[in-house]
């Protein structure tokens, strides 16, 4: 499959949950009575989830939580990882690359939903608090990352042609540095968002981050599963948003890149 058809796809994969996630709370409307639980038909069009309350309606509302959670927690451990990453890199100085690697070890070491069930036993953190929990536990492996695809770039001599010519270190690191380990940061983010999604939903499917009955895509998941075989719908709607909406995305980024090349070699 071409690049383009690849992006086509992905973005006609993605755009479904996406719209849904970002606009579906604008036509949910106000709630009806409720019905018999688990139930199909009598107006409602995907049946009623375990209390009753309309699947539809509950799917038009449950997605902004999980995906703007997902994009805030990828956004926020790329903030800290790329400066962390790119100074250790560029910088060649041991223990500074010392005193910013290893205390990320140390926390690479924790299983991370672990560390998010034990940091929520403490403290009960809604969809920002979430958010914050998930991007700490994502900062170790993309720092390590960032530095490694940063530390082949940072030892060419064009960095050394650069800083003999006297331009800045924002200049070296990002400008040049950080321009140069762009398609490995762009198939991680990729993959790295998809992980922060399903980390996002199994948090959520646990209860952390969201309460119990709340209208949430993941929580819809787990709450009706135990009606699968009677109502179907409450449960395999929002898993299929989910799992669309990772392969879209990664079906964008692997098109991305695809094309990238391309246009280099016709400009060359």
């Amino acid at each position: 499959m071409s690049a383009t058809r690849r992006f086509l796809l992905g973005l006609a994969i993605v755009a479904v949950p996406l719209f849904l996630a970002l606009l579906g709370p604008l036509f949910a409307g106000e709630p009806g009575p409720r019905a018999a639980s688990l139930t199909l038909g009598d107006g409602h069009w995907l049946g009623t989830d375990f209390v009753g309350r309309d699947v539809w309606r509950q799917v038009l509302l449950g997605g902004r939580t999980v995906v703007l959670t997902a994009l805030a927690a990828t956004a926020l451990a790329y903030l800290v990882a790329l400066p962390v990453g790119l100074v250790s890199a560029v910088t060649h100085a041991p223990r500074l690359e010392e005193l910013l690697m290893r205390p990320l070890d140390v926390l690479l070491a924790v299983p991370s939903l672990l560390l998010i069930l034990l940091v929520a036993s403490v403290f009960s953190p809604g969809a920002a608090g979430l958010a914050l929990l998930v991007a700490l536990v994502n900062v170790p492996d993309a720092a390590r990352i960032v530095r490694a695809a940063a530390a082949g770039a940072a030892a060419r001599p064009a960095v050394e042609a650069l800083r003999m010519q006297g331009e800045s270190w924002w200049r070296v690191a990002v400008g040049y540095v950080g321009r140069s380990a762009l398609r490995t940061l762009a198939a991680d983010a990729g993959i790295r968002l998809t992980g922060v999604l399903y980390l996002v939903s199994t948090a959520a499917f646990l209860g952390v981050g969201v309460t119990p009955d709340a209208a949430d895509w993941a929580v819809m998941v787990d709450r009706n599963r135990t009606g699968l075989f009677v109502q179907p719908w409450a449960v395999v709607i929002p898993a299929l948003l989910i799992v669309a909406l990772t392969t879209g995305t990664n079906l964008l980024f692997d098109a991305a890149l695809e094309k990238s090349p391309a246009r280099k070699g016709r400009r060359a």
